[in-house]
C-alpha cells in the first residue's frame, strides 16, 4: 500500500457502510503510526484480499470515525468507521481511476 491505512475486517460490517474499527482510543496504521481515534476523524481503512490470480489486492475504503452505539454483538468495540460514498473496492481499482 502506498498510503497508511488502518486494518479492519470487512466481515464485521454493522451496516452496509459501517465497519467495526477499534476497542480502544488508539490504533496503529499499516506503517506503524499510532492513531488517536475521535468522533469525526477521517480515516483510511483496508482488509486483506486477493485478486482472481491470487495476488495481493487489498480491499480499501475511506471513512469517518463514529462512536459505536449499536450494542449487541458489537458492544466490545468503542469505535466504528462510516465508509464514504465511494464504498469498498480493491486497491487495484483505485490505480485504474
Amino acid at each position: 500500500m502506498k498510503e497508511a491505512r488502518i486494518y479492519v475486517d470487512f466481515n464485521e460490517m454493522i451496516e452496509d457502510n459501517l465497519v467495526l474499527l477499534s476497542k480502544t482510543d488508539f490504533t496503529k496504521d499499516s506503517k506503524g503510526n499510532t492513531i488517536k481515534l475521535k468522533e469525526g476523524l477521517k480515516v483510511k481503512v483496508y482488509s486483506d484480499d486477493l485478486s482472481s490470480c491470487f495476488e495481493k489486492d487489498n480491499l480499501i475504503a475511506d471513512g469517518v470515525v463514529e462512536l459505536n452505539t449499536h450494542g449487541g454483538w458489537t458492544k466490545e468495540v468503542k469505535w466504528n468507521c462510516r465508509i464514504n460514498k465511494a464504498g469498498i473496492f480493491n486497491e487495484s481499482d483505485k490505480i485504474k481511476k
